[in-house]
């Protein structure tokens, strides 16, 4: 269902001369010892952060089609909002009424449901449009499925009970009507009864439409009205949006964190993102407002997160709060940070040590006995866990962090605690969160910052001086905010000389994640994104390519190298991936191309392949447009090296060079 797609990379071959033939016009040198065994890194270093912002998920990566498809909808995420929103009752030569109930719940969790009644014979619809229409492809199936009763045949208070059948049909249309695929339900029982149907659509339509048609008097109850493409990522049932799950599964990740973020601590202590409330069948999960702004449907549960982990090869590193909510709950503006009861923090530590359990227990145990049953009987692997996001450190927070970690290592020392020092990069929550993982000998901690390009490449050296025997650090979020929050190349290439100070730190930073990770263009609420799309495309940036470079070139180990007097917009790494690859990654942020020398001391070989990999242009305000090409498209090359040679690094470029390792 999109367009989203690589064009094929164009191949050379260049032959450099043997050192003696070289002039002498390389102004710096980088000198890399080829032959050291390097220092060991991370191996899970590059990874993504989800959050649901932007529609990232309902409307998004979630694949469901329908919007508010169990009437749950709500004011408390947007004031014009009710259960009805995205429903229309739509009379087609018959009189009926639509309202909402909650007398018949099909779930405590999911209390209200949409009652169409009938009055006068004749058709009465009720119809959704989605999110923004439903994109819909020619001959690919679609699952239609739904919860019904029969509330009343007939008149509802005529006295003259009826137990005859009513009819509802289900039909896929355009907007202006036109039929795409069709089918027909008789509504028997007295309970609530799912129901479903393959469709079929006869047509391409970007913006399609579920109708629901009633044609005899009576009153139906309905709910978990679902449309699903039968093409989800890799064929997962209450699957993903397959062509935004491929875009995130080809930056090659090696962690995911989910669900937040701020969505985490929510807006107050009702709205904790409380993970059991996301499992087990989709009807039975406590939906909620949505801290940004709309809603969540938790259709994306933590079952599916775990899952789309572990089928793109990606760690799950899930997020719980740490006993507070987010300081800005209420509307108060920084200071509405609400504490859990310390009565009832055992309970909530439970609910902790419950998702390590639901994670990694035997299938025998309670909570991996659900797991088993959603169709996972083997354990997913939990190793990391973040407590807290953001969080303002206050005496509150701290008392309650300490009962969450302490209660984790005591019982699972094998998780390794992501602890939070806050918002910014420094200031006093940064210095007070520090101290607390200092104290209670916190394994990791949460740092984030939005900055300026200029801010990134005055901080390469952020991470030398840190204290290699305190806690180890994760880049949670960050990205390079320039003029106007723009996606240029500049805010790219910023993130790029970051990444390779991150490598060559990769031994006290051992995971890093750019933020945020999806938008929905025409529902954001925060700029710029990694990805953006709408229903029927992918748009990646170019601080997107510049991930994906950096993911499909990891390196497990560092090289000792050395670049005399290196101006302040050139930075490097040099490495070795897992597989004894030798690979160097070089960021020029001048607006002029810079020759470079490039020795390898140790390397006996006196011509070796390699292939190169160059984003770059003149110009560093460019960003990609929407249905354009790529503003600074990936060039690839095959070139000769030798022990010493010379290259020309672009302006406004990164150049990732790759010698393959020869046993």
């Amino acid at each position: 269902m999109s367009s989203f797609s690589y064009r094929p990379l164009c191949l050379a071959l260049l032959t450099l001369a043997p050192d003696a033939a070289l002039p002498a016009r390389a102004a710096f040198t980088l000198t890399v010892d080829a032959n050291a065994p390097g220092k060991p890194i991370s191996p899970d270093l590059v990874g993504v952060f989800f959050e649901d912002i932007n529609y990232s998920a309902d409307g998004g990566l979630y694949a469901e089609l329908i919007q508010n498809r169990s009437f749950e909808y709500s004011p408390l995420a947007r004031r014009e909002w009710t259960n009805l929103t995205a429903w229309e009752l739509a009379p087609r030569g018959g009189r009926g009424e639509l309202d909402v109930d909650g007398a018949f719940p099909l779930h405590p969790n999911n209390p209200h449901y949409a009652v169409l009644s009938v009055r006068e014979a004749g058709e009465v619809a009720l119809v959704n449009e989605g999110f923004d229409g439903i994109a819909l492809r020619a001959r690919e199936d679609y699952h239609l499925s739904f919860f019904a009763r029969r509330l009343y045949a007939g008149g509802r208070w005529d006295g003259q009970k009826s137990s005859a059948p009513l009819p509802l049909v289900a039909r896929l249309e355009t907007r202006e009507g036109a039929l795409l695929a069709e089918a027909t339900f008789a509504i028997a029982e007295d309970s609530w009864t799912k129901l479903s149907a393959v469709l079929t659509p006869n047509a391409d339509t970007p913006a399609a439409r579920l109708v629901l048609i009633a044609r005899e008097r009576g009153g139906l109850a309905l709910d978990d009205i679902s449309l699903f493409p039968a093409k989800t990522f890799r064929d997962r049932p209450n699957g993903l949006r397959a062509d935004l799950a491929q875009a995130i599964a080809d930056l090659r990740p090696r962690f995911i964190r989910f669900p937040g973020g701020c969505l985490v601590h929510g807006d107050g202590i009702p709205n904790f993102y409380r993970w059991q409330d996301t499992i087990g069948p989709v009807e039975q999960r406590r939906q909620q407002a949505n801290l940004w702004g709309y809603h969540q449907t938790v259709g994306l549960g933590y079952f599916e997160y775990f899952q789309f982990c572990e089928d793109i090869g990606a760690r799950p590193l899930p997020v719980v709060p740490a006993g507070v909510s987010c300081q800005n709950s209420g509307h108060t503006g920084g200071t509405g940070q609400q504490c859990l009861p310390l009565a009832e923090m055992d309970t909530y530590i439970q609910d902790v040590l419950d998702l390590i359990e639901w994670a990694n227990g035997p299938a025998t145990s309670t909570w991996g006995a659900k797991r088993a049953a959603a169709g996972h009987p083997a354990p997913f692997g939990l190793k990391y866990l973040g407590v807290g996001n953001e969080d303002h450190i206050t005496p509150g927070f701290r008392e309650r962090f300490e009962l969450i970690q302490r209660a984790i290592q005591a019982r699972h020392p094998e998780i390794v605690v992501i602890g939070t020092v806050g918002p910014a990069p420094d200031g006093e929550d940064f210095d007070r969160g520090w101290r607390i993982a200092d104290e209670l000998r916190v394994p990791m901690v949460d740092e984030h910052y939005y900055k300026a390009p200029g801010w990134f490449w005055d901080n390469l050296a952020r991470y030398d001086g840190y204290d290699r025997s305190r806690a180890k650090v994760y880049v949670g979020e960050y990205a390079a905010h320039d003029d106007k929050r723009r996606s240029t190349l500049r805010a790219a290439l910023a993130e790029a000389a970051h990444l390779t100070a991150l490598e060559r730190n990769g031994d006290v930073v051992s995971l890093a994640s750019y933020a945020p990770l999806l938008a929905k263009r025409g529902h954001t609420q925060w700029s710029p994104d990694l990805i953006y799309f709408d229903n029927t495309n992918v748009y990646p940036t170019l601080s997107y390519e510049v991930q994906r470079l950096f993911g499909n070139n990891a390196v497990a180990t560092i090289l000792p190298s050395t670049l005399r007097d290196a101006p302040t917009d050139l930075a490097f790494s040099t490495a070795r991936d897992s597989t004894g690859d030798l690979i160097l990654k070089l960021v020029n942020g001048a607006s002029a191309p810079r020759p470079l020398r490039i020795e390898l001391t140790g390397f006996t070989r006196t011509s070796a392949p390699a292939t190169l990999a160059v984003l770059a242009n003149p110009d560093a305000n460019v960003a990609n447009e929407d249905a354009r090409p790529p503003a600074a498209a990936i060039r690839t090359e095959t070139i000769s090296v030798s022990p010493a040679f010379e290259h020309e690094l672009p302006a406004h470029s990164l150049t990732i060079l790759r010698i393959p390792h020869t046993p």
